[in-house]
């Protein structure tokens, strides 16, 4: 089974304490490592994870408050430090971009990596492709232009049955044509059907992000059908009204998305700093969406399981 996991670096919203630090999060696909947000700690955090930085190669902005982007003149200098000569990419909104560029230049402007930028809008829009995964942006609604991020797997490979493939004298040259599916021809001209000599391949898995955004019926719509969604969920019930007039969602309104999208799971984060036990938030959530996880920074989920 290939890797897909998450690894969550900060939880908390705009405020450090010293339960929680602003957002980020690493997604490992197949040992690549993809940042969601870059709030203060982030690098900090890598480093207590164990994760490479020499495979962080793109990091995904999802809006441009301090919480989510602060940590990125740092890291980025890091890197240079560090001697990463493999470029790395930051998908961002335009200002974002520019006042990046210009941190860079001033701070650390010989950089042994070329630092590039992909700027994105509010527009759902495919921003990233590989062999491996698609991300797409979905809008959210928040006090400034904010998007979430969908990671979707692409179809895997088909399985090898090794003695199946003894059995009818599959040369190794022809495996690579079984796992993408296709049929075996003999020497002899005889076709042996994909399926006698390989087994399903592993189901793919989508991840969806969403910090920050009030709760909202285009989001529910733009996360229709995914396995694993991050929500925030910054207040509890006796906040809602507040919730709303800062563009941020409720721990049970996390878990209502969560329903209606017909997720499998759901993680909820981006807690407030008067928390100092997330348990309400977490049985409010539940009350809507039994499946639901709390995060926490040091937390590493592996989304192929459910």
């Amino acid at each position: 089974m290939t890797r897909f996991e998450l690894n969550i670096l900060g939880c908390g919203s705009a405020t450090t304490t010293l339960r929680h630090v602003p957002s980020c999060q690493v997604l490992n696909v197949r040992d690549n490592l993809f940042m969601i947000d870059c709030g203060e700690g982030a690098q900090l955090a890598m480093r207590r994870m164990k994760l490479k930085f020499s495979r962080l190669n793109h990091i995904f902005i999802s809006h441009l408050h301090g919480d989510h982007c602060f940590g990125l003149p740092g890291l980025l200098s890091t890197l240079a430090l560090q001697g990463k000569t493999s470029s790395v990419t930051v998908h961002v909104f335009e200002d974002g971009a520019r006042l990046l560029q210009q941190a860079m230049d001033y701070f650390c402007r010989e950089r042994p990596y070329e630092l590039k930028f992909n700027i994105i809008t509010t527009r759902k829009a495919v921003i990233y492709e590989d062999d491996a995964i698609t991300v797409t942006t979905v809008p959210l609604r928040h006090r400034v232009p904010a998007v979430g991020f969908i990671f979707s797997e692409k179809p895997k490979l088909r399985h090898i049955d090794a003695e199946a493939a003894k059995y009818h004298n599959v040369p190794l040259y022809a495996f690579n044509s079984l796992r993408q599916g296709e049929d075996f021809v003999t020497p002899e001209g005889i076709i042996v059907p994909n399926s006698h000599l390989t087994t399903s391949p592993d189901r793919s898995v989508s991840y969806a992000y969403c910090s920050d955004t009030v709760f909202s019926k285009r989001v529910i719509n733009a996360v229709k059908g995914v396995d694993w969604l991050y929500h925030e969920a910054t207040y509890g019930d006796e906040n809602a009204v507040k919730a709303r007039k800062r563009f941020h969602s409720t721990a049970r309104e996390a878990g209502i998305v969560a329903r209606e999208a017909g997720a499998k799971r759901l993680i909820i984060g981006h807690y407030s700093k008067r928390y100092l036990d997330e348990t309400p938030l977490l049985e409010q959530a539940q009350e809507e969406f039994p499946q639901t996880l709390l995060s926490n920074e040091g937390l590493t989920i592996d989304l192929n399981k459910f």
